[in-house]
């Protein structure tokens, strides 16, 4: 794989099935922030999955979920991972039906937490 594969978001490094969520969810939160829940498990491939949980009870918004789950995908692209298989959840709402769909006061907040969660994963340092 080239440097510039490692940037896309290729079927190969989405969590789809069905089975491969329950599985992931059967284990216990690694971490929580203000909006967001992260369920991870180790898997046997190469390199990390995602799957992401937005729902439409927390994020009213068409638009609004679509940015949770663009923002959340552009950063999980910038981690670096260890071969795991990480599930973000929305656990909060995010935005009401009141107001604008997205801001960048949103983008900046989600981006945050987000950091915080894929940074929580990385493999640590040794000195």
């Amino acid at each position: 794989m080239t440097g510039a594969r490692l940037q896309d978001f290729a079927r190969e490094r989405r969590i789809v099935k069905t089975d491969e969520f329950s599985s992931v969810f059967r284990l216990r939160p690694v971490y929580r922030s203000a909006h967001f829940v992260l369920y991870t498990r180790v898997n046997a491939l190469a390199h990390a999955r995602l799957g992401v949980v937005v729902a439409k009870r927390l994020a009213p918004r068409a638009v609004t979920r679509n940015t949770v789950k663009r923002v959340t995908r552009e950063l999980f692209r910038l981690a670096a991972l260890p071969p795991i298989d990480c599930i973000v959840r929305l656990s909060k709402p995010v935005n009401v039906r009141k107001g604008p769909a997205t801001t960048s006061t949103l983008k900046k907040v989600l981006r945050s937490e987000l950091l915080q969660l894929f940074a929580s994963q990385r493999p640590r340092e040794t000195v």
